[in-house]
């Protein structure tokens, strides 16, 4: 019964994490347009899953927001309010099809996890009813 415990555990955390790389993303869309935004990237991390005292059973979790390093395109628009004395300001290192193949594979990645968990969860109520007769 601990393993299908272990595998509810590693599900949920899977989705945890896929909910807040899609948080993320929808952020990254928001403002697309937003001079002088910087996209925001987030590593997943293995993390010890609560009840293991040694370890040995790993979940993933989000990691710290990164700031996507790559330079800021220059605009050219004398008339915007943020432009410089050459007429430029800084625009977004946003990139819109990156952020949706970014956002489908988090989806697909949250639906996997939730298939996996259906499952297990499944299995225990099957092994609930068999130990019950």
């Amino acid at each position: 019964m601990s393993d299908l415990t272990h595998t509810l555990s590693l599900a949920a955390s899977g989705m945890q994490a896929q909910s807040t790389r899609l948080r993320h993303v929808s952020e990254n869309i928001a403002n697309a347009d937003t001079p002088g935004y910087r996209r925001k990237t987030i590593p997943f991390e293995n993390v010890a899953l609560p009840g293991d005292a040694f370890g040995a059973r790993s979940g993933v979790a989000a990691g710290q927001v990164a700031l996507d390093a790559r330079e800021l395109p220059q605009i050219y628009d004398p008339g915007h309010i943020l432009a410089d004395e050459s007429g430029h300001y800084l625009g977004s290192n946003v990139d819109l099809m990156v952020e949706l193949a970014d956002a489908r594979e988090a989806q697909r990645s949250y639906e996997a996890n939730l298939r996996m968990f259906d499952q297990a969860r499944q299995m225990s109520q099957s092994l609930i009813g068999l130990l019950r007769k």
